[in-house]
């Protein structure tokens, strides 16, 4: 096993990655306050998992939640399911919630947790590539509206993350390739050298090899807490995070939620991102290539989907969460390894990228 910190202060918190971690009721015990636990999952996660965490926390007295899987159910009605098992079970406000699930499900978790009596813990039990490298670490949660992706919700952090590489062999090749893409982005952003091993490992990659993916989580995981560390609430260098996030969440508005994988948006998202960071003059052609390149190879889409027009993407990231006094802001690179967050970029290159869809 090995274990990483979210460098909080007092709300500091731990990742754990490793095989076996769901029976490993220590490594959750010590971030459990009271005798109630709620834990949230899906209904395709739930039949996996939930029988075998139960019987790790058989001291406690135990609330299941099963929603229904997929980000079409991410909005207020499900949530409010959380709420309604919650009170019905008569939880009080030293309930530890834990998520078991991927993205959607850590999102809502976490969401409920900070809203429910005004704020109770929770646990990440991340089940998914993508959620293990990306949602489940850095507290935020929300839901979407039908305007845009996670526009509402709460910076709240967890009290621990607990990866179980385990989980990912059930994955269908399409997740494991949705989680890669955020994978990439941590290369892309902040380590020239992890994106250059990506770029050697990736058929290995999307086959699970268990040493070069359990690598992969623990590097991109480092790069988050690092991240988070120093910008918890996205007022500043939080934001590269979100590399391609800005095109990739409105082509997922746009597809109906659930309809592309958030990570295929993602990969889409930042080869558009790379184009207008070489039609900048920032990103040579070479690299740019060699960037769309890598997304293509880990199974990823690199054009938006067809029928979305240059309007439809103008229209959708007017209501992104970086949009700062009407002023858009994207996350563009100005090389390799080094991300930037600006509004002041020559609004033609944007033209030009968006002239390009579908040709």
């Amino acid at each position: 096993m090995q274990q990483l910190t979210v460098d909080l202060g007092d709300r500091s918190y731990p990742i754990h990655i490793g095989s076996g971690l769901l029976d490993q009721a220590e490594l959750l015990k010590p971030h459990i306050a009271g005798r109630q636990v709620c834990v949230v999952t899906d209904d395709t996660v739930a039949p996996l998992y939930l029988e075998r965490l139960r019987r790790t926390l058989s001291d406690y007295s135990l609330l299941s939640v099963v929603l229904p899987t997929g980000e079409a159910f991410k909005n207020w009605a499900t949530l409010q399911q959380i709420f309604d098992a919650l009170l019905g079970a008569r939880h009080d406000r030293r309930t530890t919630l834990i998520a078991l699930g991927g993205g959607v499900i850590g999102d809502m978790t976490g969401f409920a947790a900070a809203c429910y009596q005004r704020g109770v813990d929770f646990i990440q039990i991340p089940t998914t590539l993508l959620s293990q490298v990306d949602s489940s670490v850095g507290g935020k949660t929300g839901i979407n509206h039908p305007a845009g992706k996670n526009m509402i919700g709460a910076f709240y952090q967890p009290r621990a993350v607990l990866i179980d590489t385990d989980t990912l062999a059930t994955l269908p090749a399409r997740e494991v390739s949705a989680g890669l893409a955020e994978i990439i982005k941590y290369g892309l952003i902040r380590d020239r050298e992890f994106l250059q091993w990506l770029e050697d490992n990736m058929a290995g990659l999307r086959a699970l090899d268990p040493e070069l993916i359990t690598r992969a989580i623990h590097r991109s995981c480092a790069i988050k807490a690092e991240v988070v560390a120093a910008d918890e609430r996205e007022g500043g260098v939080r934001a590269i995070l979100n590399l391609g996030h800005t095109f990739g969440h409105a082509i997922e508005a746009h597809q109906g939620y659930g309809s592309w994988l958030h990570g295929e948006a993602v990969g889409a998202g930042m080869v558009m991102a790379l184009d207008m960071s070489a039609e900048l003059g920032w990103l040579t052609d070479q690299d740019r290539q060699r960037a769309r390149n890598i997304i293509a190879a880990a199974g990823l889409p690199i054009t938006p989907p067809p029928g979305m027009r240059a309007e439809d993407f103008r229209r959708l990231m007017s209501v992104d969460k970086k949009v700062l006094d009407g002023q858009l802001r994207l996350v563009l690179l100005q090389q390799l390894g080094q991300a930037v967050v600006t509004g002041a970029f020559d609004g033609s290159a944007l033209d030009t990228v968006l002239a390009g869809i579908g040709q």
